[in-house]
């Protein structure tokens, strides 16, 4: 987890650090609507590599927006969740998915 001291001082800037990236934005959507699994969230970003995938959940669980729990069963089963912190973005997605259907509402 980043220390105070190394983020950034604009909290806009803060806000782009840890979730601004295409990637990232698409995995917290589908993380809104559920917990899942690894597959399960491959499946639902469309072009993402496995090793990307993973580098920004590790990236996201270190920051403490993203949680993984690992279920002792074989084959192990892993869930990815919202944490607290990472609940308060819902309204931050759910303004950026209107937002988008206002825009796409322009050009039809």
């Amino acid at each position: 987890m980043l220390t105070k001291e190394e983020l950034p001082e604009c909290p806009v800037a803060t806000t782009v650090q840890l979730i601004g990236n295409k990637w990232k934005l698409l995995i917290l959507r589908n993380l809104v609507r559920a917990p899942q699994r690894f597959t399960e969230l491959k499946r639902g970003v469309p072009g993402i590599s496995q090793k990307v995938l993973s580098e920004n959940l590790r990236s996201m669980e270190e920051n403490g927006i993203v949680s993984r729990t690992v279920f002792a069963e074989v084959p192990p089963k892993v869930v990815y969740a919202l944490t607290d912190i990472g609940e308060s973005l819902v309204p931050v997605i759910n303004a950026m998915a209107d937002w988008g259907e206002l825009y796409k509402s322009h050009f039809q």
